[in-house]
């Protein structure tokens, strides 16, 4: 029988198995991968509950500056260890990455232990680093893992798509249990921690569940062509920079709303009101990427979240209050989400396997410093949030018309990929 292609021209490589559980799990190699991620999310979220103070909303706005500008540097610390140090181990044996998401989620764990009983002390902050720069190389390794447990590219976005998925869902449910202890006050932030310890035991006694990397003597696809590997670089680098471009939007909007709530006196609720609509807006880009990708290619994807944002913020600047803010919120929340299924699916897609690793960990360094630069700005100085509203619009549209002139131009040198 012939396979079917959409209307769009794409043809899958074989017909996506059918999901025989909630959210698309089953007993297979992505189900496996995707149980291993829910559990080391859910320590992620309890160290970070433990380990949360409040940045600005407990002192005024000039105090706030020089500790939140400390906590973004802390933040773009751990890939300082997992692009150069990390990352080639990912990918420089075959059975690096699954040995990389074993080890790290069993050192997390002994290092959580330890955690608790260093919450008033200055060892806490080596302790809190370790934790960090494994939390990224854990991503790093997961989004490097996904296409060996797919049957074809076409596949990619909708898997991205129920990891991320189950990520929220992942977060919400152990944040219920961590604010439970959290109010006990014989219990409290310690025993929050070894919550998260346990959660990572189980990361590492799950990840031995993993798929096992083929033999070495196995055949291996053949070595791209100069062309080809041009091709594959043009079509990451591209979408690295329009990727880059909505991660700064992601930090300088949190900041923006966070000090300009301050400077208007308002309530910390709102901040609350517009974090919440954020998280409801990542959640609704993840679930709709893979019905877009049906319709479209993953490039289009990346085009159609920046020009999201161009049409909030002008929305935005008209309305303004905390109805602009919320919008602004949700819109970016939607169109990171999206954007960023559709970018790993690129790096999937496009870069070899054999540097993939170094690749998630490359660009991932980018996104974040990108965040950070975004974010520095309302830190440093005060932005009113319409004229902050004006500039995120201002970016997504210089990035959007980059971006579509970018891929026409190397389109007529005959260096695009025609949508798989």
């Amino acid at each position: 029988m012939a396979p079917t292609t959409s209307a769009s021209g794409w043809q899958p490589l074989r017909k996506p198995a059918r999901p025989t559980g909630p959210l698309g799990l089953s007993r297979s190699p992505f189900s496996r991968l995707a149980i291993v991620h829910i559990l080391a999310v859910a320590g992620d979220t309890l160290v970070t509950m433990a380990l949360a103070g409040s940045l600005f909303f407990s002192i005024s706005p000039q105090a706030a500056r020089g500790r939140v500008a400390l906590y973004l540097l802390l933040t773009v610390a751990p890939f300082a260890v997992v692009a150069p140090l990390l990352s080639p181990v990912i990918d420089r044996t075959s059975g690096g990455r699954r040995a990389l998401i074993i080890g790290g989620a069993a050192t997390r764990a002994v290092v959580c232990i330890s955690m608790a009983t260093h919450l008033s002390s200055l060892i806490l902050f080596p302790e809190a680093f370790a934790v960090l720069v494994l939390s990224k190389a854990h991503m790093v390794t997961k989004s490097a893992l996904v296409p060996s447990t797919v049957t074809g590219e076409g596949e990619l976005v909708g898997a991205n798509s129920r990891l991320a998925v189950i990520s929220v869902l992942a977060g919400f449910a152990a944040a219920l249990p961590g604010i439970v202890v959290l109010k006990i006050g014989a219990l409290g932030a310690p025993w929050v921690v070894r919550l998260a310890a346990l959660a990572f035991a189980a990361t590492a006694a799950t990840g031995f569940r993993l798929a096992k990397p083929p033999a070495s003597g196995a055949e291996k696809p053949p070595a791209p062509s100069v062309e080809a590997a041009e091709l594959h670089a043009a079509s990451v680098r591209m979408a690295a920079t329009a990727m880059g471009v909505l991660r700064g939007i992601v930090g300088f909007l949190t900041f923006l709303v966070a000090f300009g709530f301050r400077h208007q006196g308002r309530p910390a609720w709102w901040f609350g009101v517009v974090l919440a609509a954020s998280m409801a807006g990542s959640f609704v880009g993840a679930a709709v990427a893979p019905h877009l990708r049906r319709r479209v290619e993953e490039e289009r994807i990346l085009l159609g979240s920046l020009g999201l944002v161009v049409v909030a913020g002008v929305v935005a600047l008209r309305i303004g209050g905390l109805p602009a803010a919320g919008l602004l919120a949700t819109a970016v929340g939607v169109a990171n989400g999206a954007g960023k299924l559709a970018f790993d699916s690129i790096v999937q897609r496009d870069a070899p396997d054999a540097v993939r690793g170094r690749t998630f960990a490359r660009f991932e360094t980018r996104f974040q410093l990108a965040w950070v630069v975004g974010a520095a700005l309302p830190v440093a100085v005060h932005v009113p949030i319409d004229v902050g509203a004006l500039l995120l619009a201002a970016a997504a549209a210089v990035a959007w018309f980059s971006y579509l002139a970018g891929r026409r131009a190397v389109r007529r040198h005959g260096v695009v990929p025609v949508p798989r």
